[in-house]
């Protein structure tokens, strides 16, 4: 959750630092710091909150004459946010650094292991204990064995970057069940190498990209880098990648808030996860990268979906989809509850987690329970490289390109298009759907991108309209029916990250089970409306929020005049096929979301007490 960035080259540190820091703000943070090396010193600077109260204690310094630091932006676990909790965090010598991104979760025995060999503790952090426990095992010469003695020590979680002032040409950097890449140069190049928690900070700098696996440890100068076995000390070789995101793609572009340029992206971002794996004219899916032969899909039994916040609700929409085409009994788990439970599993099951970044740590961790139990695993994901996506069978890569908003806005509705197409594909290779019908529903997701792009503008304004009557609201609910429901919840997820206004979603036939209690006068009650098959159920519900002076803003389908008998407000989206409905209807409620927030104030892309990468349990 926390952000990491680090530098060793010829140009000078500070300013790549703080915008590898900027570029990192996404993940997360209560707090940010940075250490150079200057005159033979390392030089600290830390400040609670945002980046510019750090960059106005840097402001003398920007260009001071250093070329190796470490940046870090921090998310409180261990101890308050405070400035003395802050990252970089140093040993008794000050001559030792450390930025962390993880939990040690054997920290307070480790403290106190060392509190009794005279170390001085200053933060609250459990941190502040591997620095320590470094300085302890280091002999004045060699940093690396300190550092891999320390960490097959330590328990828990960690990406870290160390830095000695005995060894200005190096920095060390190792990770463990949190994200950590490199950015290298072309050999013989001389450019510097970079390290960071994720893609965007190094692009500036570097497409060549690396990326550590658990239990490893690098070396990083200003040429080369070297990458080891953490217990072994052994080399390995590693595969340098090239990522083909640019700079300019992480940047607004003009907009006001990444979150609206990246509701503005989806047309793109949907063109681009479909692309190349559909064929319309002959109805066919092909997925290559699944690793699973049509023998191994045929013996599929039960397919279990495994994701967590927007990602679980693109697996609910996903088991209407899976079970209605293709036949097959699906599970889906909150990836939290799914390590907690007896498991059954076995070869006849594939488990699929969805994760936008492939790190999350819940998802990571059941993923790997799944393995373990002998389940194929197929993965779902938009970040090339990353963890899970090294550790599945397969791999269908939604090609969202960086998001930075924290409430997942583009990543969402490309899971729901990956997961539309492995949809697709299941029922080509088990024979479940004609040839004609997937001819058909091909074609409607092709035509989706350039509806979404067109309807877009007057979307905008028409949720601008709506937020200035409901900015004031303190509740929000959000009603639907079949497969259309996880997008209610999906709806009111996004209203609370960034506006904190409390919302709920539910399936509209429950309101009688105890929601309906909640109508009054002042109650906002959104429903999604579309003429589907259960259209005249949910309009069933709707009556009886009217009836109770609710005040409903309905979502439906163009050309049905009955809404405007029900609704306060009516808003008329295009007709498409009922199935792509939950991927068109999440981006009225996207921008509804962004506009309330935008007019209440809210930081709408750095939300309070959220991160985008969810690292840590």
């Amino acid at each position: 959750m926390c952000g990491i960035v680090g530098y060793i080259g010829p140009r000078r540190v500070v300013p790549i630092l703080l915008e590898g820091l900027k570029r990192l703000e996404y993940r997360g943070y209560d707090s940010a710091g940075l250490v150079y090396l200057h005159q033979g010193g390392l030089v600290k600077h830390r400040a609670m909150g945002k980046l510019v109260n750090l960059e106005e204690k840097l402001d003398a310094v920007r260009d001071v004459e250093s070329h190796i630091g470490l940046g870090h932006t921090r998310w409180a676990t261990h101890g308050s946010p405070s400035e003395l909790n802050a990252h970089p965090h140093s040993d008794c010598t000050g001559e030792l650094v450390v930025v962390h991104n993880g939990i040690i979760e054997n920290y307070h025995a480790l403290r106190e292991e060392l509190q009794g060999k005279g170390h001085v503790f200053r933060s609250e952090t459990d941190t502040e204990v591997l620095v320590h426990l470094i300085e302890e095992l280091f002999n004045g010469k060699n940093l690396l064995a300190a550092v891999r003695k320390a960490l097959q020590r330590v328990q828990g979680s960690y990406a870290v970057g160390v830095m000695w002032s005995g060894a200005p040409d190096m920095l060390i950097a190792a990770r463990c069940q949190s994200p950590l890449v490199l950015g290298v140069p072309e050999p013989g190049d001389g450019g510097g190498c970079l390290l960071a928690s994720d893609i965007p900070a190094l692009l500036p700098y570097t497409n060549r990209v690396v990326f550590l696996d658990d239990h490893e440890v690098a070396l990083l100068y200003r040429d080369r880098f070297e990458v080891r076995k953490l217990a072994s000390g052994r080399e390995v070789s590693k595969e340098v990648k090239i990522v083909d995101w640019n700079p300019a793609m992480a940047e607004k572009g003009g907009y006001t808030h990444f979150m609206l340029k990246e509701i503005f992206e989806q047309p793109q971002a949907i063109l681009s996860t479909f692309r190349g794996r559909v064929d319309p004219e002959n109805g066919q899916v092909s997925l290559p990268e699944l690793g699973l032969s049509d023998r191994e899909i045929k013996g599929i039994k039960r397919i279990s979906l495994l994701a967590c916040g927007s990602s679980w609700h693109a697996a609910l929409v996903a088991k209407y989809w899976l079970e209605k085409r293709v036949g097959i009994p699906v599970e889906v788990d909150i990836a939290s509850e799914f390590r907690y439970r007896r498991l059954i599993l076995d070869k006849s099951v594939l488990v699929v987690p969805i994760s936008q970044s492939g790190e999350t740590a819940d998802t990571l961790a059941g993923m790997r329970l799944a393995r373990q139990a002998g389940a194929r695993v197929l993965t779902i994901c938009n970040v090339l490289g990353s963890t899970m996506t090294r550790e599945a069978h397969g791999t269908i890569y939604t090609h969202a390109g960086p998001e930075i908003g924290v409430a997942s806005t583009k990543a969402f509705t490309c899971q729901l298009v990956a997961l539309f197409l492995l949809t697709l594909y299941f029922a080509q290779v088990r024979g479940t759907m004609v040839a004609e019908e997937r001819r058909t529903m091909i074609e409607s997701l092709v035509e989706l991108p350039p509806l979404v792009a067109k309807e877009l503008p007057g979307w905008l304004e028409e949720m601008e309209r709506l937020a200035e009557e409901f900015v004031k609201s303190r509740h929000f609910l959000f009603l639907a029916r079949g497969e259309n429901f996880p997008i209610a919840l999906e709806g009111a997820l996004k209203l609370k990250e960034i506006s904190y206004i409390h919302a709920e979603g539910y399936a509209a036939g429950e309101m009688k089970h105890g929601p309906i209690a909640l109508i009054d006068r002042d109650m906002p009650v959104l429903a999604l409306a579309p003429q589907d098959g259960v259209y005249e159920k949910l309009i069933a519900n709707v009556e009886e929020v009217k009836a109770r002076h609710g005040r409903l803003i309905l979502l439906g389908s163009r050309g049905d005049d009955g809404l405007a008998r029900l609704g306060e407000f009516v808003v008329q989206l295009p007709v498409v096929m009922p199935d792509l409905n939950p991927i068109l209807y999440t981006i009225p409620l996207q921008l509804l979301a962004y506009q309330v927030a935008r007019l209440r104030g809210c930081d709408v892309d750095q939300p309070r007490n959220l991160a985008k990468s969810v690292t840590v349990e």
